[in-house]
């Protein structure tokens, strides 16, 4: 499932491609991949004529912001946009189609068929599912180390699925999680509020560093993720431990463990990252 990293790098690559650009039409070849409003059909008559002002990102959820609406497109696990001439044939699981004035197109196509666009009066969709409860933004300037102590102070959640829930932090994934992790010497099965301020500190540092990196890279591209022009991430190459389940740890040299945490497979490097039995406390 693409994570922060990915979604930021399709946001900027769609944003050089369609920002400006008109609705003629929409069409729609697979109505469940719109949840609002019910009917494609007024899906598609709602955007006509719309021209998209900007492209933006709220943790990894797609927006497209317009004249009148916004657009919250999440691409789930295999979803992706392209842009085409209309003249190019139509690919298989190509679902969702936005044909615009100047005679190109942007295509929605996802395999597995989970992906989800929500259409809302310009300015509400912040105030409505899916985003309304949606925490911090890692990339954004009010994601400041006392926001994120605030956020995990005296909770007795293990870390790891804690980071994984984005009522609290958005826009990590499994990848991420375990990298950062991994960077702050951190198991991710300790009890959030177990963790001192200086443990804090560092996984507040590592989430930076890692996100950084990953959106420079322009994501990971582990399973099938490639941005809007086609292009794959290359921050698997730089990743520490996630996918390398019995190889030597960088630092180390430790052989790196898998197991499942929160139903999620899990990187760990044993000696870097040790289970330490500590009382909760609030940073």
């Amino acid at each position: 499932m693409p994570e922060l990293p990915e979604v930021e790098t399709v946001k900027r690559t769609l944003s050089q491609l369609v920002v400006g650009k008109t609705i003629g039409n929409v069409t729609v070849h697979l109505r469940r991949i719109i949840q609002r409003p019910e009917e494609p059909l007024e899906f598609s008559m709602m955007l006509q004529g719309e021209t998209i002002r900007s492209v933006e990102r709220r943790g990894k959820f797609l927006r497209f912001l317009m004249d009148n609406y916004t657009m919250v497109s999440h691409l789930r696990m295999e979803g992706r946009y392209g842009v085409y001439d209309s003249k190019d044939p139509l690919e298989t699981h190509t679902h969702v189609v936005f044909h615009f004035t100047d005679g190109s197109e942007l295509r929605y196509k996802d395999v597995r068929q989970f992906g989800t666009m929500h259409l809302f009066p310009l300015g509400q969709e912040l105030e409505e599912q899916p985003l309304k409860k949606l925490g911090l933004e890692p990339l954004d300037d009010a994601f400041t180390l006392e926001a994120f102590k605030s956020k995990l102070a005296g909770r007795s959640t293990k870390i790891k699925p804690l980071l994984l829930n984005q009522e609290y932090i958005v826009g990590l994934g499994n990848i991420y999680v375990d990298e950062s992790l991994f960077l702050a010497g951190i198991h991710p099965e300790r009890e959030a509020g177990s963790l001192s301020r200086q443990e804090l500190a560092s996984l507040y540092e590592a989430i930076l560093s890692t996100l950084n990196d990953a959106v420079a890279a322009g994501g990971s591209s582990v399973k099938s993720y490639v941005n809007g022009q086609g292009e794959i991430g290359l921050f698997q190459h730089q990743l520490k431990v996630y996918g390398h389940k019995g190889e030597p740890c960088p630092v180390c040299g430790a052989h790196i463990e898998k197991s499942v945490v929160a139903g999620r497979g899990t990187h760990v490097c044993p000696n870097c990252q040790p289970l330490k039995k500590q009382r909760s406390r609030k940073a």
